[in-house]
């Protein structure tokens, strides 16, 4: 289960207009977002949205940041096999999400037109990479992954086709594209893909 947010009006402000930056880049993508209509949907004051983030690539940069900070831990199943079965089942039902796909996609695109939102999204991935990370190195502890096996390249490769997918058209990932990336993903870990 992911984190809860802090407490107290700050933060009740903060949780709103994030939800709110959330909504509207949904509904309408990153042009869609504007800052006074982030107010008016969070039921806070234009000035407290101006003066707290002041331009919609921070307001972005602080959804991703608070997105990292209150997604699921790492697994802890015991296995190699078990822990990135996990991680692709989360990153698979995250982006089947009628809600939080159409967010993940609505940000990646946004990304591609605006530096900031670009460097706000790589810093999120590298966070989730981090946290994922660390289930390989204990299959590398355990024997199940070969020694100089690159942790952080495991993680990235179980969850390209997932993305791709959501990405290309063909729809959201269902739970055998997340079965198979997780086998893909095993079976290059096996062969030593990953031994930098």
């Amino acid at each position: 289960m992911a984190p809860k947010r802090p407490g107290g009006r700050t933060a009740n402000v903060r949780v709103a207009a994030l939800d709110a930056t959330a909504d509207l880049l949904v509904k309408s993508g990153l042009e869609g977002v504007d800052l006074a209509e982030v107010a008016r949907a969070a039921g806070v004051g234009k000035s407290t949205v101006y003066r707290r983030w002041g331009t919609v690539s921070a307001l972005v940069t602080d959804l991703l940041a608070d997105m990292a900070e209150t997604s699921s831990p790492r697994p802890d199943t015991g296995s190699l096999a078990g822990d990135l079965g996990h991680i692709a089942a989360l990153i698979q039902r995250t982006l089947a999400d009628p809600r939080q796909g159409r967010l993940f996609a609505a940000i990646i695109a946004a990304a591609t037109c605006s530096p900031d939102t670009a460097t706000a999204l790589a810093g999120f991935y590298r966070s989730r990479i981090d946290e994922f990370a660390g289930t390989v190195t204990d299959g590398i502890v355990r024997g199940e992954a070969p020694p100089g096996t690159d942790p952080a390249d495991v993680i990235r490769y179980l969850s390209a086709p997932l993305y791709y997918r959501l990405l290309t058209g063909n729809g959201p990932p269902d739970a055998a594209d997340a079965v198979r990336s997780t086998r893909a993903a095993l079976a290059a870990v096996a062969a030593g893909v990953f031994v930098g």
